[in-house]
């Protein structure tokens, strides 16, 4: 059996040309050795496996090439390429601070670098993960970092920079690595397969790419790990299986069952991502991600910012032409709300399911098949509460007598009860008590126009009464709950539409209202009253009259109390206090 080595070695760059996503790096590397201008430390910074070592590696290669080409490429056949080839050199030092992080390690290297280089004229030391390094051992290595021998060039690599001291970074030439896009892994992946013998489809290529999050070296590792998993034919549904990734299907047949209302489907369906071993929060995640692809497919110009290949691009742009653009953007809200309070939640399962729900009714349609079936309740107990559903009681008509006499009359028999009109379960109501779903609006009868009974403004009265289930909503948030239960409101009418004025302490608690999170009250309170022609205002704040100024910092509380009291005063004469 011939010794295997893993892609992310096999195919390492070895030249400023095949290195990956790094352009801007690479030209300025390569720049500064044509025109003879090397720095004596380098600094290379940036995630995980997106090629700071391996840059570093290409750097030694090409200054110690002893014919370079017009392009300052190696030769590949000189002693120092062949030595770097056969990992032999003796110009490249590597040493891993993680484990060599001591000052004695340091000493060890400042002796190391005195000795000039045996083939080349460089002798480069590559220092990985140099955050590990201890305060001393920074210290101690602060004056050969700033004037090394001539013949010595240091490159510093790390994933945390913000762990380097200042000084260490002040000597230092900063290059920033970014991570690695998900086309050009993509394209890397596809022409790594085709030298290997192995077929593949894109959509399988995007998975990969997807859950490299960024480092090629992770891609190549996933990569290998899917061909030992199904051998040189690999398909789009193994590749999912292997890497435990939620199929985009998922994400689509939600969608549906958004549009349509079927919360019994979505909830059926979060059963069976849950039953094959995925996360919770992972699968809001993707719902996320999906939400915000059918947007930006949605809107024109923006295909840019689709990461995806052509065939779902394809699929996206027909599930986002069915969405109303409103749909996506509350749905956002609810999925981006879910997951920020899936940890504090008690029971997460419920969390998302109440989530799911209500991405259900954001549409305004609900499956028939999967409504719930009305709640009858005994007469008694709605009669009282609902008096305006008991039925105006008829007079009684004239009962001719059975003998055809006429005037003669029958005292009338007793008239059957009004029929009362029995509560119906809410349209979006379900099996779960949840007050969000119970303060929908009751079903109104046929007879009735929906459309008259949503354009109707609420009375004043009844803005006033309902102000107070807006409280609950920010219960999270304790001083706007206070602020929104002692309010005052102010009511006006203009063209139709209502406008309520609530008061609050201070101009900066008005001012932060009104920046932040206004509009998502006055959404809130909309959906309380069932009615959109309702608009939140927060009332301006009266000026103080001269001499009502309340003291509010400590030195004028303290300043205050000493008007008041003159004993206070000579009190803190006496002792030489300071009030400020």
């Amino acid at each position: 059996m011939s010794q295997y080595i893993v892609s992310a070695r096999k195919y390492r760059p070895d030249s400023f040309e095949t290195l990956l996503g790094q352009d801007n790096i690479a030209r300025t590397l390569s720049n500064s050795i044509k025109r003879g201008q090397l720095a004596h430390a380098y600094l290379f910074c940036g995630p995980r496996g997106v090629g700071k070592t391996t840059t570093a590696r290409i750097f030694a290669k090409m200054i110690n090439c002893a014919h370079p080409g017009p392009d300052m490429e190696p030769c590949g056949e000189c002693e120092s390429c062949v030595s770097f080839q056969e990992g032999r050199s003796y110009c490249i030092h590597e040493l891993d601070a993680a484990s060599n992080n001591g000052v004695d390690d340091i000493k060890a290297l400042i002796e190391q670098v005195q000795v000039p280089p045996q083939v080349g004229k460089y002798s480069v030391y590559i220092i990985d993960e140099v955050h590990m390094l201890s305060q001393s051992a920074f210290n101690a290595f602060l004056k050969t970092l700033e004037e090394p021998p001539a013949h010595a060039i240091f490159v510093l690599a790390t994933t945390e920079k913000h762990k380097i001291l200042p000084t260490i970074l002040s000597r230092c030439q900063t290059y920033d690595f970014n991570r690695i896009s998900i086309p050009d892994m993509v394209r890397n992946l596809r022409g790594i397969a085709a030298k290997e013998g192995i077929s593949i489809d894109d959509e399988s290529l995007h998975v990969i790419a997807q859950k490299a999050d960024g480092a090629m070296r992770d891609a190549l590792t996933i990569f290998d790990q899917t061909v030992a998993f199904c051998g040189t034919d690999i398909k789009y549904e193994d590749v999912v299986r292997n890497l435990n990734v939620l199929d985009y299907d998922y994400s689509f047949g939600m969608v549906e069952n958004f549009l349509s209302g079927s919360y019994a489907a979505a909830l059926s369906s979060f059963d069976e991502i849950l039953s094959k071993g995925f996360n919770a929060l992972h699968f809001v995640a993707a719902l996320s991600s999906h939400l915000r692809d059918l947007v930006v497919a949605r809107t024109a110009g923006l295909d840019a910012l689709l990461e995806l290949p052509d065939s779902l691009k394809q699929r996206y742009r027909e599930q986002a032409a069915r969405c109303p653009l409103q749909f996506l953007y509350d749905a956002l809200g609810v999925t981006t709300a879910c997951e920020a309070g899936y940890k504090a939640a008690v029971n997460p399962r419920l969390h998302i399911e109440f989530a799911l729900m209500k991405l259900s009714f954001l549409t305004g349609r609900t499956d028939v098949s999967t409504a719930p079936r009305p709640v009858a309740v005994p007469q008694a107990a709605v009669a009282p509460a609902d008096k305006t559903a008991v039925a105006p009681k008829p007079e009684p008509a004239p009962v001719i007598s059975s003998g055809g006499e006429a005037g003669v009359e029958k005292s009338p028999s007793p008239a059957p009860a009004a029929p009362v009109r029995q509560r119906r379960a809410p349209k979006t109501g379900s099996a779960l008590s949840m007050n969000a779903i119970l303060q929908e609006k009751e079903e109104k009868p046929a007879e009735e126009a929906p459309a008259a009974a949503e354009a109707a403004l609420p009375e004043d009265d009844v803005i006033r009464a309902r102000w107070k289930d807006l409280v609950p909503r920010y219960e999270s948030q304790p001083r706007l709950a206070s602020a929104l239960a002692k309010a005052q409101l102010r009511i006006t009418e203009e063209n139709g539409v209502k406008s309520v004025f609530f008061t609050v302490s201070n101009a900066a608690q008005k001012k932060w209202i009104e920046d932040k999170i206004l509009r998502d009250m006055e959404n809130a309170f909309r959906e309380i009253l069932n009615c959109r022609k309702v608009n939140l205002h927060v009332d301006d704040i009266p000026e103080e009259e001269p001499g009502e100024k309340k003291p509010y910092m400590p030195e004028e509380k303290a300043k205050d109390l000493m008007d008041k009291h003159p004993e206070v005063r000579a009190f803190v004469a006496d002792l030489g206090l300071d009030t400020k």
